[in-house]
């Protein structure tokens, strides 16, 4: 039975130790509303951003029935992120996943000691770079209808004249896809004129796609921060090439998903660096 009492480390991410990141971190509050601290580690040149949050919440059962709480799952994330995004303003920030939970600070202290040098690599790889998301989506034109009533073509019979028009349909439903798809590769090589890596995201589907049309993209694209306008403008550009296709920018947002690889220096699937 777990302590009520009893607390854990809610690792937000690692930054490098610098002058005045204490300053930043001391007036934050975080999940559950716990004040954010530092778990330094001078030798690395590295810092954990931290807080203590309640074990009874986040040991794995009931982190994973909390999971499919919505209401709390969306407390979690905004406070996450509100301590990510008051870091980055200060300076450059690894965010970790949301509910990375350590026994305590010794460990968090060992993990960021025992992979500093992969902590070094992606936080000189994401300084002085944000992250953007790019989500397309496939509007279809709207076509006309197989007609099961329209007078037949002379010497074709009804049924005949039915199954040709629906083949029809079919081909200009798949034709309109292909126009999607290659108007989706076309902003995808604008963004990536002017970006440094790439990672690819599962596509939206069910609450999160609803009346959003078809979600065929759904990418994030590392950007140099005097590079952020001309990233804008060239997707937008790309985008409006094609009437198929809508696309949404989100961001500059802290380098989420470029991040975890400082602990899996194999990156996530689909992350690629852009040479």
């Amino acid at each position: 039975m777990t302590d009520i009492f009893a607390t854990v480390s809610y690792l937000y991410g690692v930054a490098a130790l610098r002058d005045g990141l204490y300053d930043v971190v001391a007036p934050l509050r975080g999940v559950a509303g716990a004040p954010v601290r530092l778990v330094p580690a001078e030798d690395a040149g590295l810092a954990a951003v931290v807080s203590s949050v309640p074990a009874g919440d986040f040991e794995a059962a009931p982190l994973a029935a909390h999971l499919e709480d919505l209401a709390w799952l969306e407390a979690v994330a905004r406070a996450h992120h509100h301590v990510i995004d008051a870091v980055a303003a200060a300076g450059t920030i690894l965010p970790l996943r949301l509910a990375t939970i350590y026994r305590d600070d010794e460990r968090v202290h060992a993990l960021i000691t025992a992979d500093r040098a992969a902590f070094a690599r992606r936080l000189s790889h994401v300084d002085g770079r944000v992250e953007w998301g790019v989500k397309i989506y496939y509007e279809p034109r709207a076509a006309p209808a197989a007609s099961t009533t329209a007078a037949p073509a002379a010497g074709t019979s009804p049924g005949r004249a039915y199954l040709r028009s629906r083949h029809q349909e079919r081909n200009a439903r798949q034709d309109a896809f292909r126009e999607a798809a290659n108007a989706a590769r076309n902003v995808d090589a604008a963004a990536r004129a002017h970006a440094v890596a790439h990672a690819r995201h599962r596509l939206q589907q069910g609450p999160l796609a609803e009346d959003a049309g078809e979600n065929i993209v759904n990418d994030a694209y590392l950007v140099s921060q005097d590079r952020a306008d001309a990233f804008r403008q060239a997707v937008l550009s790309a985008a409006g090439q094609s009437d198929s296709i809508r696309v949404e920018i989100t961001g500059p947002w802290a380098p989420y998903s470029f991040a975890a690889t400082a602990l899996d220096e194999n990156g996530e699937q689909g992350q690629e660096v852009i040479t």
